[in-house]
């Protein structure tokens, strides 16, 4: 019986080390899924059964990432919306206004440099103008959350220019 048990056990812990977890990387708390992963977490992820290679389930994070992109870039210690972000938001909008039942994470983002705390509120700063602009276009505000990371998540985690670049964003994801 015991070793029956030792197992069934050591059978779940190669289930578990084989599972698929593109989705597990926003960490504790319920964030952002599929956060942080340039485009999104791709094609082929949970949900695509049914589609050819490179198409994602229609409404579906992927979607939203192939579609239309999930993230806008800001300057420097800004939070404004420039032109590039405002026709990215522009097709979020739209996509959004297709599927209606699904709602959205916005993540702010800021670089490594500032403190911990100026960093929180731009990229609270820079969620809210994302979340903002959606609104203004027609999107329901109970549709959207907001999360500001500051520099706790970034994508590149290089402390070079081009680097920094790639981590002032916001991120929006299907929740």
């Amino acid at each position: 019986m015991k070793s029956a048990t030792i197992a069934c056990l050591a059978a779940l812990a190669l289930l578990a080390a084989c599972s698929d977890d593109k989705n597990s990387s926003a960490g504790a708390g319920g964030t952002a899924p599929g956060y942080g992963q340039p485009g999104g977490p791709g094609a082929g992820g949970p949900g695509s059964a049914g589609y050819g290679a490179g198409q994602a389930t229609p409404g579906s994070e992927e979607d939203l990432a192939q579609s239309v992109g999930d993230r806008i870039y800001f300057a420097t210690d800004r939070s404004s919306v420039d032109d590039q972000a405002r026709a990215t938001l522009d097709k979020q909008a739209g996509w959004l206004q297709q599927y209606p039942q699904v709602s959205v994470w916005i993540a702010g983002n800021c670089d490594e440099r500032g403190t911990e705390e100026y960093n929180i509120a731009l990229g609270e700063r820079r969620a809210n103008a994302d979340r903002d602009y959606l609104v203004a276009h027609g999107i329901a505000r109970t549709r959207i959350e907001t999360i500001s990371y500051g520099k706790s998540r970034p994508v590149d985690s290089a402390s070079t220019p081009e680097a920094w670049a790639k981590n002032r964003n916001a991120i929006t994801s299907v929740r």
